[in-house]
């Protein structure tokens, strides 16, 4: 089952959520310039703006007594990853506010990657639809250089007038969640002098309600469409970094009429993480701390050349590094979001695990096999894998069904990312602008949106 244009059959209910979530909002608040939260009338152009928001629910095959299903949000080719949604959304409403005021808007947003190239793909098909012209709107990325090799080339970069409108920025150092820290600081430090100079308004976009907003969909779509048996859980599997799409498919759910909540159970969560950041999982079972001392000791097996520890069924049994880095995307520590999902487990269900690369790599080929029936292609080489999202999930669950930490006999696992390194044409870092804090970030916004 696909539905082609999830944002346009969910329109009005988006609506009403931003509006629920945002409405009563100052603009003028400590946060800075926002839009608004209306969305633009549902035109044809419009329509074809969001005509990239598909999702789709297929069968996988069952494993061990548990029925595998796939909710797949990756069905935008140029972004093939959930961001896709939330960014859309947030972009619709710089698109009213344009046109209702004429004003330009600059958005500038921090990302492990995914949503950096989400945003980009918004604003270019707010163009390209006529929704909008690129001196009306444009969008400035910071992203750590570890996700470089993610980023993908689209028209906002070959096409020299809007390459240089919609500049990439990276952050070299250590830390990279600190391109928030950079992002902010412009909006904080610098956005009177960018606003006065460049004739626009800056929107620093990291709000958690935009994404729950679009996130909304995943909980519509399922009670309309593959909902769950009255008498029987469905458990929801989902690689998270700060868990976003979860808190929005639980939004989603409490905003269902009373009597459609009332034909199934609640909704059970388990979160997937990596232990370069696994610290909602960690914050799960830790009381709410995030201290990697409570991660299990690992010990180095000579024979298999593997660091091993058989102490706690929800960490890796295996790994190449006890401090390795999976994936760059789930790069957030200590998100903001734990407290309330670990509420929403504790009182409805589920769990948390951590996977390796090791992990993952044992299982690739039966993992590639599950998704080849749902329709989803992974290389036939994981090192041409790009986006672990996905495998990192599927992985998860069948690692917890495995060690007895799922009892669900109805699984769905949402799919957030998959892409390889030949789906799309590369960028490198000499393409992009080197920024070290937010004064740098304020020279590359400032020439890249000059005054009208």
């Amino acid at each position: 089952m696909v539905l082609d244009n999830a944002l346009v059959q969910y329109y009005d209910e988006i609506r009403a959520t931003l509006r629920d979530l945002l409405g009563d909002r100052d603009d003028s608040d400590a946060d800075g310039f926002t839009p608004g939260v209306e969305l633009p009338e549902l035109t044809p152009a419009m329509r074809e703006y969001l005509s990239v928001s598909a999702l789709g629910h297929a069968g996988m095959p069952s494993y061990r007594g548990r029925r595998l299903a796939l909710l797949d949000l990756t069905r935008n080719p140029a972004t093939m990853t959930t961001k896709t949604f939330a960014s859309l959304v947030i972009v619709a409403r710089a698109i009213r506010f344009i046109q209702d005021t004429g004003q330009r808007v600059t958005i500038v947003t921090p990302s492990s990657a995914n949503k950096a190239i989400a945003m980009r793909d918004a604003v270019l098909r707010a163009i390209r639809t006529g929704l909008v012209d690129a001196a009306q709107l444009n969008v400035v990325t910071v992203v750590p250089e570890g996700s470089v090799a993610k980023l993908r080339s689209s028209e906002l970069f070959t096409d020299p007038a809007l390459r240089v409108r919609n500049p990439i920025a990276v952050y070299g150092g250590e830390a990279p969640g600190t391109v928030k820290t950079i992002a902010l600081g412009l909006a904080e430090q610098f956005r009177g002098v960018v606003e006065k100079e460049c004739e626009t308004n800056l929107w620093y976009t990291l709000q958690l309600e935009n994404y729950l907003a679009a996130d909304v969909v995943r909980a519509l779509a399922e009670a309309e469409l593959f909902p769950s048996a009255p008498d029987q859980a469905r458990l929801h599997v989902h690689a998270v970094s700060s868990a976003y799409g979860l808190l929005g498919h639980a939004y989603g759910r409490s905003r269902l009429p009373e009597d459609v909540r009332a034909r199934t159970l609640p909704p059970r969560y388990l979160l997937v993480q990596h232990l370069g950041a696994p610290d909602m999982v960690l914050s799960l079972y830790n009381n709410g701390s995030t201290d990697t001392a409570n991660l299990p000791a690992y010990a180095f097996d000579a024979e298999t050349g593997l660091f091993a520890q058989g102490v706690d069924p929800r960490y890796p049994a295996t790994t190449f590094d006890p401090g390795e880095t999976l994936d760059p995307t789930f790069y957030t520590r200590n998100p903001p979001t734990s407290p309330r999902m670990n509420e929403i487990i504790r009182s409805q269900g589920g769990g948390g695990i951590v996977v390796s690369l090791a992990e993952c790599l044992s299982r690739y080929g039966q993992v590639r096999a599950m998704l080849g029936e749902a329709g989803v292609r992974l290389p036939a080489n994981p090192t041409e894998l790009r986006e672990w999202s996905l495998t990192m999930a599927v992985t998860g669950v069948l690692n917890a069904v495995d060690r007895g930490l799922v009892t669900e006999t109805d699984i769905l696992v949402h799919g957030s990312g998959s892409y390889s390194a030949g789906d799309y044409g590369h960028l490198t870092v000499r393409d992009l602008h080197p920024v070290e804090d937010a004064e740098d970030l304020k020279h590359v916004v400032l020439k890249a949106t000059p005054s009208s």
